[in-house]
């Protein structure tokens, strides 16, 4: 890559404290008091001067070579780093968004210098940069604060303090002056990363420009964009594999394991929030598309390996055509050694109380993440279920997990004791990617499990349970809201997020 230079490299080579100089909010006299957030890392950053910054943009612009896009750009993700470690991949996500025309940009970003426990939409005119200032739109500011009490009018996180400069939002600003031109931003930063909030925010942009829409607007005249770089200072090979279980979830729409896995710290994205939040407007405003046009990490351009940080650039698309899911599949040979290896912990747990180490499996697929659940049946009765939702662990450390937990720690029966471990039966369903049902004539009894979610309340059934209970579809919702301790007709409920997924189920009783 031939990044054009300036002579004074000042901005290139200065560290990160660079950006703790902070700048004071810009207050702009005439038809009344203008307040504008002013650039504050620009010189570190990335260049402060004008032509030497927008020379820097269009080199990089003209390497990036996505493929064309079939379809709307609803949302998208771009990393926020500086411009020589980032910008080569940043630069997939502009050049991507080139001959679009949007007249409003919502920037999604992260706080990482100030907390707050809400989400914070900038209450002032403008952001500047050096290629120009950028006004807000003040009035679609105004009506998104009043969609959710997660969602404030302040400067929290925008502002620059002695903290720093917040630079998510920024960096993103001189790569949509360039390839858009004029356009109004709204800009948002998250100082909560929960599901909920990521939910609240998702939401509400979507009904704001659903109705929009009603009142004849384009669809494709806002764009959401959410600023994130992926895991932070892994050693070049961790960071890749960290990163690619992000980016696999994000093909997939599995966006509630990925918003779980990130509060967890399993997996990491500085903005992951912002992701969640694009991808949950994205999805109700008809994307089925999601794309990953570039991944790379530091290393690839400074060339230390050491301590890396993970960049992709994304797209969120309403393509022409509809997209199937592709099946996944176990060996025989994989489901004899998942087997083998739920009856060996739960046997060691139940005798020791301690956890089993089992081998490496040697098998790709069973290396990979997956949730999954154990159930163990005693006489054709149940005696224990656990399972982990999510894809959190490699598939066989999993499923031994789940099946000691299954069979010492299922709150609604006693442990296994010794004496009932020859008269056990296992059976393992390892599930698919979660995908939110946007119509429950999207699910199929007998192919699909359900998940449900509803604040802090949860529950989750298998595929099987409907066939073996011979319930119908309207029953399976009912018994799933349940089992998440809501009322029988939570499905109905706009605040619940029912999830379905095919699931691979196999035992020790059936082939």
């Amino acid at each position: 890559m031939n990044i054009k230079r300036s002579s004074n490299m000042a901005w290139l080579m200065a560290p990160l404290v660079a950006f703790l100089v902070s700048a004071p909010i810009r207050h702009v006299d005439g038809a009344g008091q203008q307040k504008v957030r002013p650039a504050a890392v620009a010189g570190s950053f990335y260049p402060a001067d004008p032509k030497e910054l927008s020379a820097m943009i269009d080199d990089m612009l003209a390497h990036a070579a996505p493929p064309p896009v079939d379809g709307a750009i609803l949302a998208a993700v771009a990393p926020h780093a500086g411009y020589p470690f980032s910008g080569p991949v940043a630069a997939w996500t502009y050049a991507a968004l080139k001959g679009h025309k949007y007249t409003r940009v919502v920037v999604i970003a992260p706080s990482h210098y100030v907390g707050f426990d809400f989400t914070s939409v900038y209450d002032g005119d403008a952001y500047e940069t050096p290629l120009g200032t950028i006004p807000v739109d003040k009035e679609f500011a105004r009506q998104l604060t009043k969609m959710s009490s997660t969602i404030r009018l302040s400067e929290q996180g925008h502002t620059p303090t002695s903290a720093g400069g917040e630079h998510a939002i920024e960096v993103e600003l001189p790569w949509l002056q360039k390839v858009l031109g004029s356009f109004e931003l709204v800009p948002i930063v998250m100082g909560d990363q929960s599901y909920e909030s990521s939910r609240a925010l998702g939401v509400a942009l979507a009904k704001m420009i659903q109705d929009e829409k009603k009142n004849g607007h384009a669809l494709g005249d806002t764009l959401i964009l959410a600023s994130s770089d992926l895991s932070h200072y892994h050693p070049y090979l961790d960071a890749e594999a960290i990163d690619h279980k992000t980016l696999h979830a994000l093909e997939t729409w599995d966006y509630y394991s990925m918003s779980r896995n990130f509060q967890t710290r399993t997996w990491e994205a500085c903005g992951g929030a912002p992701i969640v939040a694009a991808m949950i407007y994205a999805e109700r405003m008809g994307a089925n598309e999601a794309e990953v046009l570039r991944y790379m990490n530091s290393g690839d351009t400074s060339g230390d390996h050491s301590r890396v940080v993970g960049y992709s650039a994304d797209l969120f698309v309403k393509g022409q055509h509809e997209v199937v899911e592709p099946p996944f599949s176990l060996t025989d040979q994989e489901k004899s050694e998942l087997l083998a290896l739920a009856r060996k912990s739960a046997e060691y747990a139940v005798q020791t109380n301690k956890p089993y180490d089992p081998p490496a499996s040697k098998s790709e697929m069973l290396n990979q993440e997956y949730g999954a659940f154990v159930t163990i049946n005693e006489g054709g009765m149940l005696r224990g279920c656990i399972g982990y939702t999510s894809p959190i662990k490699p598939l066989y450390l999993t499923v031994r997990d789940t099946a000691a937990y299954a069979a010492t720690r299922d709150p609604r029966f006693r442990p296994v004791s010794t004496a009932e471990l020859s008269q056990l039966e296992y059976e393992i369903s390892v599930l698919s990617p979660l995908r939110r049902v946007t119509d429950i004539e999207q699910i199929k009894v007998g192919r699909d499990g359900l998940f449900m979610k509803n604040g802090d309340d949860a529950g989750l059934l298998l595929p099987q349970v409907p066939v073996e209970q011979n319930w119908d579809l309207q029953t399976f919702l009912e018994q799933t809201c349940a089992k998440a301790g809501m009322r029988h007709d939570c499905w109905k409920d706009e605040n619940t997020d029912i999830f379905k997924f095919t699931a691979v189920v196999f035992g020790e009783h059936k082939p």
